[in-house]
């Protein structure tokens, strides 16, 4: 049976690390596609040659066209860039719409069947972006958020309660930014819910309302320890177990953005939701019932995302515009 082949745009600290993990995990052949030269055929290399090192047969290629992604089982588009001092958001998204539409037309070209991973920011807008771009079904094409807030949020609740990580569950809702709906009441340490725990007095509800702002400030406070960048070994992780459950048709339950055809009371747009991933991508969307608060979150999260598909379609207009001049 032919190996599996998983394309991976943008070879800076995300790509980079994506290409090892799957590489590692032995999950299929890679190709490392960034537009500058020399620097994806020198990490694709330098990653082959830890393989007798590390044990793992796979092939690690570099690539400046696009042409090397032909045929891709998964591709996982981290190509863009980050917001800078003195970059506003409208900036940060006609720059990246940008690159993630060429992105879009290039997996329309040459693997059209390919299940697509975004993570791009703004993210939930630009998983739109590639959907149109790329022509793909709906089913095929996510963003990555959920699983690594969620795994933001269980790191920080294993820490307040000093147990191991795998046995704390987590579940975070809604766009992935200020917004996001980390919901206590279906995260649990052990099978017991954070509400019982706070009950039980191992914990009080003001530590949990920390606790979940720091998970909604999860990236911030990594960008401002590192100073020069953001945050890309957790991304990375994140995105290749979502890769991983598709490859290998494990149909984990995954939180991420998904598009919604009415589930949540949404329709028509990507947000962050659980889902079923399988062999033939977001198999089944996972509606869990809300209190009337959560909903009224989740609701505001819903909103802040469709103000940037808003701000989005305004920038593409006035762009079209000026070209007609």
């Amino acid at each position: 049976m032919a190996r599996k082949k998983i394309a991976l745009i943008g070879a800076g600290n995300i790509g980079g690390t994506l290409a090892h993990l799957a590489a590692l995990k032995e999950l299929g052949d890679v190709v490392l596609f960034d537009v500058v030269q020399g620097m994806p055929q020198g990490k694709a290399l330098d990653l082959a040659e830890s393989g007798p090192i590390e044990g793992f047969d796979a092939t690690l290629k570099g690539a400046n066209a696009y042409s090397a992604i032909r045929g891709a089982d998964v591709v996982i588009v981290t190509a863009g860039i980050a917001r800078k001092p003195g970059m506003s958001r409208d900036d940060l998204l006609g720059i990246n719409s940008g690159i993630v539409q060429t992105v879009g037309k290039a997996i329309k070209q040459y693997c059209p069947k390919a299940f697509v991973i975004v993570i791009t920011n703004p993210l939930d807008v630009m998983v739109g972006v590639m959907r149109d771009a790329s022509g793909l079904p709906h089913n095929r094409v996510v963003g990555m958020a959920g699983v690594l807030d969620s795994a933001r949020f269980r790191y920080f609740l294993a820490e307040e309660f000093k147990v191991s990580v795998e046995d704390v569950t987590a579940f975070v809702l809604g766009g992935h930014g200020d917004s996001m709906v980390p919901l206590p009441r279906y995260s649990a340490v052990g099978g017991i819910p954070l509400p019982d725990l706070v009950k039980m007095g191992w914990t009080t509800q003001k530590r949990i309302n920390d606790i979940v702002q720091r998970t909604r400030d999860g990236g911030a406070e990594i960008v401002a320890l590192l100073k020069t960048g953001s945050a890309f070994y957790a991304p990375a992780s994140a995105a290749i177990q979502m890769a991983e459950s598709y490859l290998k048709d494990k149909k984990r339950v995954l939180p991420c953005a998904a598009y919604l055809r009415g589930e949540y009371g949404v329709k028509g747009m990507f947000v962050g939701v659980p889902v079923v991933i399988g062999a033939k991508g977001v198999e089944k969307i996972i509606e869990i019932p809300l209190t009337a608060a959560e909903k009224a979150e989740f609701d505001k999260s819903v909103g802040a995302v469709r103000g940037l598909s808003s701000e989005l379609a305004k920038l593409l207009a006035k762009g079209k515009r000026k070209g007609r001049k």
